[in-house]
């Protein structure tokens, strides 16, 4: 027997009821097909993600990993197939549900996008403002606590500029934990930094998913899987193919240098 509950959403004076399948996955996708205008960018795309889990997604530059990500945080709408993330369903997403579905996302740029004229702090608060959260000192409290978790705590009030980049990455990824989600999308989080920065980015993420929370992590740096153990998604010939295991990929292999 499923397992089904009501979620019901208040968004500009109108209530959005959706029914969800309680399942483990919080990422399921079945055959789908992703576009870009009239190109078709992905196609039988099949794979899923369950909590905790941590997943490493790779490929050439302009494969489809950037469009797959782009579909699992709404900003592209799947075409055939089906796909859930986080408990919405994708193929009936509408715009002005998007917000929400992002409140249950946590995403990581590569460029940080901090906005450098405000504050560490000011930066955080501008997301929980954005994100309905009401009450000053529970914004605040909520700052501190997830500044804590990346170890920026003392650094709340400085400025942007005044940090390192793996600091103001560690940033990124508190930002990301603001609303306490169930996904973590990361766009290749350590393209900007230098290896030994890259390796403390990536045991904050991977303490992440050891918590529950599942990370997607799109990267060109095949030098991580030699460190840190996850799943591994394949984008290539306009497909998705997992690695059967990761003990067995070696990214040096010429048949896998992307």
């Amino acid at each position: 027997m499923r397992l089904l509950y009501f979620v019901i959403r208040l968004l500009d004076d109108e209530v959005y009821f959706r029914i969800v399948e309680k399942s483990k996955a919080i990422i399921a996708a079945e055959h789908v097909r992703i576009s870009q205008g009239e190109q078709t960018v992905l196609f039988d795309v099949n794979f899923s993600v369950d909590p905790g889990q941590f997943v490493f997604l790779i490929g050439k530059t302009g494969s489809g990993k950037s469009s797959l990500l782009k579909m699992l945080y709404g900003e592209l709408s799947p075409e055939d197939g089906s796909a859930h993330v986080v408990g919405f369903d994708l193929n009936k997403l509408k715009s002005q549900q998007v917000p929400f579905l992002r409140r249950k996302i946590g995403i990581v740029f590569q460029d940080f996008q901090l906005l450098m004229d405000r504050s560490v702090m000011e930066n955080l608060l501008f997301v929980l403002r954005a994100t309905g959260w009401k009450k000053k000192r529970e914004m605040v409290a909520r700052g501190l606590e997830v500044l804590d978790l990346v170890g920026l705590k003392e650094s709340a009030y400085k400025m942007p500029h005044q940090l390192s980049g793996g600091e103001q990455q560690r940033v990124v990824i508190a930002r990301a934990l603001l609303n306490n989600p169930e996904l973590i999308l990361a766009d290749e989080p350590t393209g900007n930094l230098d290896p030994e920065t890259s390796k403390e980015i990536m045991r904050l993420l991977m303490a992440i998913a050891m918590e529950g929370t599942a990370v997607l992590m799109a990267t060109h740096d095949f030098t991580l899987f030699e460190h840190f153990n996850g799943r591994v998604l394949k984008v290539e010939n306009n497909q998705v193919e997992e690695l059967s295991a990761l003990g067995n990929f070696n990214p040096f292999n010429d048949q896998n240098l992307m």
